[in-house]
């Protein structure tokens, strides 16, 4: 992990190689990759399983006398990653040496085949890389590097631009997500996750590292950077105040001078270690500290080390870090303290928990089930193929060539096709922000796409393409649509029937109770039972290997396997991971289907909202109308379209496969059908899926009620885009037509062959208009030059 930073010239014959791969990552990172091993390290190799991955660093000086050169290497027990470090001659000025660097940037792009996709640890590699043509940029913040001693004085500037550029913005905490969400309609939380595997094998007993063996006990060791993030101060006071103590100090000295680090006869500068080492260093500690400073520079730190040592059943002492105290104080392992005095009785107490009987741990282990560096990846890989699939429609740089003005409505400055989400959004902001006209098409007679809901003949509110749930954690989408409606709070439930009996789902402790008749009474019980039951899977490929590493075989097969059957006419193990990467399991009795900070339900109904969306001058609608009918009488500038990419292009290479469903909609005559809104049916014996029951969701008051009955059919309007490669694949073709055909924009889950939640559809929307805006701003368009095409 933390080995002295080297250029090894391998050359390029030990690259591994690209060809025929369709897409690259290309990662520009600030910390080298032999330096130390950590998020970008963890992360690159994941996503190297599925693509080639390029890192590259910053430069070394070349030696005397030669020029600019790149060295490029095959990354050491990382399979598909490779290292890029450029070498420059030294006394290049700032603008020269980015010259340069764009030079030999672009000579190495032009050997990777496909597309790629920019990943930024930094903003400053952007001023030689703001050019590249990509598929998507992705800014992964896993530190406010602004804060750092000396940070360059455009670090901030060129975070701005990144920021406008990115497509979706990762951050490496909750603090830093707060910092950057107001600055970004696309940011995600990704806290430091964890190699439970690597450094659990510290809790077995591992032989004491021989520049370690003779220290004395008790041991409190920290390992990382050793920078101007640590409290020296601090660690000198604890050193003096418990000379007994040994303080163990892994990692090395960076931005600070050695002569400035505390020296006393119990504190140990052991230098950099290997990430494969850290574990035997680490499971010969008593206690493992964090003597962070309280500054700038940890404002927003949200450190990996402290899951690695709880992984490694070692008390935690930290000082009071924001993150650190979000996610772990509430744990009986870990202490934190702001004093040099506090500091020593917290490492007081955690050194008498190690004396115990390790109970302790058992919370460790729950607060950690779902921290993994390969769960995050998923994550964070779902959050990108979205972007990723959107990018290039979304960011057209073409415009169209026509000067019409509309007349009579005989001409449109935009055709947008379907009526649900995605063109409604649309259409509604480009007639009140542009004073655009537009045309709305469906061929169903209504608006609202899927999300239409209407009364019946017994006058109950009913949903009548299936139950639509809106939950979403942005505050702009939910700001946006309240111009629209009012909002009653709803939180959906959800029962499944198993074993004859009606169980939470997702899964949680009440399940595990009433399955198992298993009395339970804490998260720990539950976390410990749960853990008994997982099977590790040491390759998590499949939908099948995520649900029976998470909870083992029994409740997979109870619970998914035959719901996944049915749903998708598949077996879980035949399906991409990302299918079930997101299905939580709980610990606790949240019997809350949705977590998101916003659970609500248009008061008067999704309809209802359209309706007062779409009432705009500037707006007409022609419902019952199939564009494939009318694509050649209309006149209109730009079009918008959000229905099924394959038909667009009249099924060139063959239908994209999607499931459908069939809904059987039922009146009972009596108040209330079932306890919650929906009850799932995961048997192979039962035909149909779920049964929702709308008066939940509406909050209507009636005698009667209204249910639906849900059977997936392969036959059908598309509702699932099927997750098999063979799939994407062909999805690909007709997205390379798309690339290339001017005048359009494709947005929507039909048009990108991807299933989105209701808000996440919004949000694609209102992100495809920011870009058209942003378009229109570059090309000083007023608002009565309304043929803008992107």
């Amino acid at each position: 992990m933390f080995e002295k930073v080297g250029v090894h010239d391998q050359g390029h014959p030990n690259a591994p190689s690209s060809s025929n791969k369709p897409t690259t990552l290309l990662c520009f990172s600030h910390l080298r990759w032999d330096f130390v091993f950590q998020r970008p390290q963890h992360l690159m190799c994941r996503f190297a399983k599925d693509m080639p991955v390029t890192v590259w660093e910053e430069p070394v000086p070349a030696a005397a006398g030669e020029g600019p050169s790149l060295d490029i290497r095959a990354a050491k027990d990382c399979e598909g990653v490779t290292i890029v470090t450029p070498h420059l001659p030294e006394g290049l000025e700032v603008d020269a040496q980015r010259t340069v660097l764009k030079g030999l940037l672009d000579n190495y792009a032009a050997t990777l085949e496909g597309r790629l996709i920019r990943w930024y640890y930094t903003p400053m590699m952007l001023p030689f890389s703001r050019h590249l043509d990509s598929v998507a940029t992705v800014y992964d913040c896993m530190d406010e590097l602004s804060a750092f001693r000396f940070a360059p004085a455009e670090l901030l500037d060129l975070e701005r631009e990144l920021l406008d550029a990115a497509d979706v913005v990762f951050t490496g905490g909750y603090s830093l997500y707060e910092a950057k969400k107001k600055r970004h309609g696309n940011v995600h939380p990704f806290p430091s996750s964890v190699d439970r595997a690597h450094f659990g094998a510290a809790r077995a007993g591992i032989a004491d590292p021989a520049d370690q063996a003779g220290i004395a006990r008790p041991r409190f060791g920290f390992y990382g950077v050793i920078d101007e993030r640590l409290d020296i101060e601090l660690l000198d006071k604890v050193a003096e105040a418990r000379p007994d103590w040994q303080l163990i100090m892994v990692g090395p000295v960076v931005k600070i001078s050695h002569d400035d680090l505390p020296k006393r006869p119990n504190i140990h500068y052991l230098g950099g270690k290997t990430y494969d080492e850290l574990p035997a260093y680490l499971g010969n500690w008593d206690v493992a500290m964090m003597p962070f400073a309280i500054n700038d520079a940890t404002r927003f730190i949200s450190p990996t080390k402290t899951p690695e040592y709880l992984a490694a059943a070692k008390p935690v002492v930290s000082t009071p870090i924001r993150d650190v105290k979000r996610h772990y104080e509430k744990l009986s392992g870990v202490m934190i303290a702001g004093t040099a005095e506090q500091f020593v009785e917290a490492c007081e107490r955690a050194l008498s928990l190690t004396r115990g009987d390790n109970e302790w741990l058992a919370e460790v282990d729950l607060a950690l089930a779902d921290m993994s560096w390969d769960t995050t990846q998923a994550r964070m890989a779902a959050l990108l193929a979205e972007v990723t699939e959107q990018g290039q429609k979304i960011e057209r740089p073409a415009f169209g060539q026509g000067h019409y003005t509309h007349s009579r409505n005989r001409k449109y400055d935009y055709l947008v096709v379907g009526c649900g989400f995605a063109g409604s959004v649309l259409a509604e902001r480009l007639a009140s922000q542009h004073g655009a006209r537009v045309l709305m098409i469906d061929k169903r007679d209504h608006v609202g796409g899927n999300a239409y809901d209407e009364y019946d003949k017994n006058g109950i509110l009913y949903h009548k393409y299936g139950p639509h749930i809106f939950h979403a954690n942005s505050d702009e989408i939910v700001s946006y649509l309240s111009q629209f409606t009012q909002w009653r709070p709803y939180e959906h439930r959800v029962l499944a029937s198993v074993r004859d009996q009606l169980v939470p789902i997702p899964i949680n402790r009440t399940t595990l109770n009433k399955l198992f008749d298993a009395n339970l009474t804490t998260d720990e019980e539950a976390a410990a039972f749960l853990a008994a039951r997982a099977e590790p899977v040491a390759d998590i490929r499949t939908s099948e290997d995520v649900v029976v590493n998470a909870v083992g075989r029994e409740l997979y097969e109870l619970f998914f396997q035959g719901y996944t059957r049915k749903q998708w006419g598949l077996d879980p193990s035949e399906l991409d991971k990302l299918v079930t990467a997101r299905i939580p399991t709980r610990t606790n009795t949240d019997d809350r289907y949705f977590t998101d900070t916003h659970q609500i339900m248009p008061l008067e109904g999704y309809t209802r909202m359209f309706e007062r969306m779409l009432d705009h001058p500037l707006i007409d609608k022609s419902l019952g109308t199939d564009f494939r009918e009318v694509r050649n009488d209309i006149d209109a500038a730009h079009i918008i379209y959000t229905g099924p990419i394959d038909e667009y292009f009249d099924w060139k290479f063959g239908k994209l496969p999607y499931r459908s469903l069939r809904f059987v909609h039922s009146t009972i005559d009596k108040e209330w059908f079932q306890e919650v809104g929906t009850v799932n049916y995961p048997s192979t014996d039962i035909p149909y899926t779920r049964i929702s029951e709308y008066k939940h969701l509406t909050g209507q008051e009636h005698p009667q009620t209204s249910i639906t009955l849900e059977y997936p059919s392969a036959e059908g309007d598309p509702y699932y885009p099927i997750p098999r490669p063979e799939n994407q694949a062909l999805f690909k073709r007709y997205e390379a037509l798309a690339d290339s055909t001017p005048g359009v924009t494709f947005v929507g889950r039909l048009a990108t062959y991807r299933y989105y939640n209701m808000d996440q559809i919004v949000g694609q929307a209102l992100a495809t208009f920011r870009r058209m805006d942003e378009a229109r701003a570059r090309i000083g368009a007023s608002s009565q030059e309304l043929r803008l095409a992107i």
